[in-house]
C-alpha cells in the first residue's frame, strides 16, 4: 500500500485510469485491516468465529466501505489524516451492519402477536421482595399500565415506544421496519409518550410516584 498525503489520496481517488484503480486497492486494503481488526480484537461476541470467517466479513464491510468513501468524498474537510478519516467510516460502517445482523429476525407485529400490549420482559419491578401491601399496589398499578399501553396508543405509537424504549432495539432498525426515518420516529415515540403520561396521569398516577413504587 501507498502511504500518500490527504491532497494525493483525493486527487488519486478522483482521477481516472490506473491512478484511481490503484487508489481505490489501497482503499480497500486499509479498511479491510482496520475493519478486521475491530472485528477480532474488539469485539467480544464474535470471538467464536474463526479468522477465515471474519476475515470474509471484514472483506465485505471494506467494500461497502470504499462505496461509503466515495459518496462521501467531497465532505472531507482535511481536519484529520484521510486514513484516519476512512478508518472511522469503516469501523462505522461494521458496528451498523452487526447491528442489522443481530436484529435480522425481529419483528414489529411480534410485539402486539399474542394481544398484549406490555411486554413481560419490561423492567420495572424491583429485583428486592416488596412487602405484600406494596406487591398488591404495584400489581394494581400494573394492570393500569398495560390498559394505558392498549387504550391510549395506537398499535403503531405501541410498536414504535416498546421496541426503542423497552427492547433497545437500534432506532434505524425499527425505522426500517416502519418504512420511515429517524426524525419521524423521534416524534411517533415522543407523541406515544406524552400521551401515555397524560393517560396515565388521568388515572392518578403521576411519574413520580410510579418511579417511588418501582424503584430499585
Amino acid at each position: 500500500m501507498t502511504d500518500r498525503t490527504n491532497d494525493e489520496w483525493l486527487n488519486a481517488l478522483r482521477s481516472e485510469g490506473d491512478d484511481q484503480q490503484t487508489a481505490l486497492e489501497d482503499l480497500r486494503k486499509r479498511l479491510h485491516r482496520s475493519i478486521y481488526y475491530y472485528l477480532s480484537q474488539d469485539r467480544s461476541d464474535l470471538r467464536d468465529l474463526a479468522p477465515k470467517e471474519l476475515q470474509a466479513m471484514a472483506s465485505d464491510m471494506a467494500q461497502d466501505s470504499v462505496l461509503r468513501v466515495m459518496d462521501n468524498l467531497d465532505s472531507f474537510r482535511g481536519e484529520s489524516r484521510f486514513t484516519t478519516w476512512i478508518n472511522k467510516i469503516g469501523i462505522r460502517l461494521a458496528i451498523s451492519t452487526l447491528r442489522r445482523a443481530r436484529y435480522k429476525n425481529f419483528s414489529l407485529d411480534d410485539l402486539t402477536a399474542n394481544g398484549d400490549f406490555l411486554p413481560a420482559q419490561a423492567n420495572l419491578v424491583s429485583d428486592a421482595p416488596p412487602s405484600p401491601e406494596r406487591a398488591a399496589e404495584r400489581d394494581d398499578v400494573m394492570v393500569k399500565i398495560s390498559a394505558a399501553f392498549k387504550d391510549a396508543l395506537t398499535e403503531r405509537q405501541y410498536q414504535a415506544l416498546v421496541a426503542v424504549a423497552l427492547d433497545n432495539v437500534p432506532m434505524d432498525v425499527v425505522a426500517e421496519q416502519m418504512g420511515t426515518n429517524r426524525n419521524a420516529l423521534y416524534k411517533l415515540i415522543h407523541d406515544a409518550r406524552r400521551k401515555l403520561k397524560a393517560h396515565l396521569e388521568s388515572q392518578g398516577l403521576s411519574t413520580d410516584y410510579m418511579m417511588k413504587l418501582f424503584e430499585k
